[in-house]
């Protein structure tokens, strides 16, 4: 697929650039997919979150009703699950969400994304561009020269750059990473990807690697 390059001012220029076909153009592995966005999700997750058993509650022991006789259940000491206060029965315990996808699987998810992309024409190729000074009005006035301005968008960028990075910190739709860390969940999660000429280099070498 052959796409044009735009500056940041939103014009089109003369210099094209072909996208690779093994990795913009294979069919989507929408299972893949799925496994490489559950993985994500679930690396997100603390798993922290923890109930006290009735082992754990503090109070007596002693028996508060006799075994039989009083109608009502068989409830033993103050620490009993079936009273306000007591231990719960199987409440959630810490424990680890995250787990193992193998590296052929998450390239495969991740190409297969950025195919899914270009199939639907959401890959736009821009100069690539730096500020001077972190400003998000910089940003603001990018995504309205692409006219991609209603948008969820990602840029995606050859290398660290602090003031780009920060001048789209503030906006709720836009997000920056580096071609090197690019991910299957944020590429699907955009509307839109915003790619400098350079981090298609970068993104190349990745996956020939």
């Amino acid at each position: 697929m052959e796409l044009s390059i735009y500056n940041i001012k939103g014009e089109v220029t003369d210099k094209k650039v072909t996208l690779d076909d093994s990795i913009f153009g294979i069919e989507p592995n929408n299972h893949v997919i799925w496994l490489d966005v559950k993985q994500y999700l679930a690396n997100q997750r603390q798993g922290t979150h923890k109930t006290k058993e009735r082992n754990e509650i503090a109070g007596s022991t002693r028996k508060l009703i006799r075994q039989k006789g009083g109608g009502g259940a068989r409830r033993g000491d103050i620490k009993s699950p079936l009273l306000v206060g007591g231990g719960r029965v199987f409440g959630p315990q810490p424990r680890d969400y995250s787990f193992k996808l193998n590296k052929k699987v998450k390239a495969l998810a991740r190409k297969s994304a950025l195919s899914l992309k270009a199939k639907e024409n959401a890959i736009i190729v821009v100069e690539d561009f730096d500020f001077d000074t972190p400003k998000t009005k910089r940003i603001v006035e990018l995504t309205k020269n692409l006219q991609l301005a209603d948008k969820k968008l990602l840029f995606v960028l050859p290398g660290q750059n602090k003031n780009v990075y920060l001048s789209a910190r503030n906006l709720g739709k836009v997000s920056v990473v580096t071609a090197s860390d690019i991910n299957t969940y944020g590429i699907m999660n955009c509307g839109s990807l915003v790619m400098t000429e350079s981090s298609l280099a970068v993104i190349d070498n990745l996956f020939k690697a």
